[in-house]
Formats: C-alpha cells, sequence, structure tokens
C-alpha cells in the first residue's frame, strides 16, 4: 500500500479529526460500536472502539485482507486513552527470513510468550491518554533473532479511545513533534484565570 511511496519522518494511518479516519482500515463489530465522540479530556474528536469481546470488535489496516501496508519505518506510535477495560492490539511485520510475525500487545496478558509465528506481550497502561511506542526492528530480534523489514498490517480491537497511529524512522522527543502529531491536553480553566488576566490587562 505504501510499498512505493517514499518514506521518512513520520507516516500517519489514522487520525481521529480527519474527514474519513477509517477510510483505509476495514471495520467489524460483533456486541459493539465504533464511533467517534468527543473525548473530554483532550475536548476533540477521537474514535472510540467499544465491544464485550476484544476478539469480535476491531478495526485492521489495511481494508483488503491480501494486501499489505509496506511500511518501512520501525517505529509505531499510538496515541491511545485506557478505557479500563480488556483492550489488545497487533502488528503483523515480515523478517528477512520472509516470515510473517506477528506482535499482539494486551493489558490482561501477564508475560511475555514467543512463539514462532506469534509474540504476545504484556501492555501497561497509565490512566487516561498514553502513547505507546513500538520499536518493531528491537521486538524482531530479540524475540526471532531476525531483521525487520516493513510492517504489514495493524489490527486494533475493542476497548479504546484513539487519536492517532502514525509510523516514524524514529524516536522523537515531544520539542521536535508536528504539532498535529502532539497530545494536548487543554489548560486547567480555574475560576481566578480570569481575574488574573484583567488585571494584567489593566496593568499593561
Amino acid at each position: 500500500m505504501f510499498k512505493n511511496t517514499f518514506q521518512s519522518g513520520f507516516l500517519s494511518i489514522l487520525y481521529s479529526l480527519g474527514s474519513k479516519p477509517l477510510q483505509i482500515w476495514d471495520k467489524e463489530v460483533v456486541n459493539g460500536h465504533i464511533k467517534r465522540p468527543q473525548d473530554e479530556d483532550i475536548q476533540s474528536n477521537v474514535l472510540e472502539i467499544v465491544g464485550s469481546n476484544v476478539q469480535s470488535t476491531y478495526i485492521t489496516c489495511p481494508v483488503d485482507p491480501a494486501a499489505t501496508l509496506g511500511i518501512k519505518l520501525p517505529f509505531l506510535v499510538m496515541i491511545v486513552k485506557n478505557l479500563k477495560k480488556y483492550f489488545t492490539f497487533e502488528i503483523q511485520v515480515l523478517d528477512d527470513k520472509n516470515v510473517r510475525r506477528r506482535f499482539r500487545a494486551s493489558n490482561f496478558q501477564a508475560v511475555t510468550r514467543v512463539k514462532p509465528f506469534i509474540c504476545t506481550m504484556p501492555l501497561k497502561m497509565d490512566e487516561g491518554w498514553n502513547q505507546i511506542q513500538l520499536n518493531l526492528a528491537d521486538f524482531t530480534r530479540r524475540a526471532y533473532g531476525t531483521n525487520y523489514v516493513e510492517t504489514l498490517r495493524v489490527q486494533v480491537h475493542a476497548n479504546c479511545r484513539l487519536r492517532r497511529i502514525y509510523f516514524s524512522d524514529r524516536l522523537y522527543s515531544e520539542e521536535e513533534l508536528p504539532p498535529e502529531f502532539k497530545l494536548y491536553l487543554p489548560m486547567q480553566k480555574y475560576a481566578g484565570d480570569r481575574s488574573l488576566e484583567d488585571s494584567v490587562g489593566r496593568q499593561i
């Protein structure tokens, strides 16, 4: 899908504020929903994936099951909200032995297990919004002793709220990120704000 695209810096595959955030994603919903509510913490529209069973409600990219993403950038970053429910996501990569490997992270698993074609890992999330960063090249090397070539597919299951999912060529500090890739939390409003602004305004 992105195989013939020049890839450097950032490559975003989901942004909740876009006109069609799931344009390149397929959706599967059983006893749940995929909506775009406004999140009270960041005062912005987000993508919400909720389901009674994490396995049966998810989004997957690309839409065509036979197609692949072809993204060579090794870092995956997800800006995701902890809904204090079961949550899991899965990344399928290709390594230099031409083998497809899957990495599945979930917040209901306690230990890492490496099997020939899938590595399952525990996911620890803070309360509220989180930035999950995965070094896929490092994971591939540590789990399988092979080299990461590209990411083929991304699948995000219930239950979470998403702001953005993107790939990058390296990890960037908050200062280096483009403004639209940062997770802005609105300034806390206090009753004293207005009077303070007024007094400063009068002094000027």
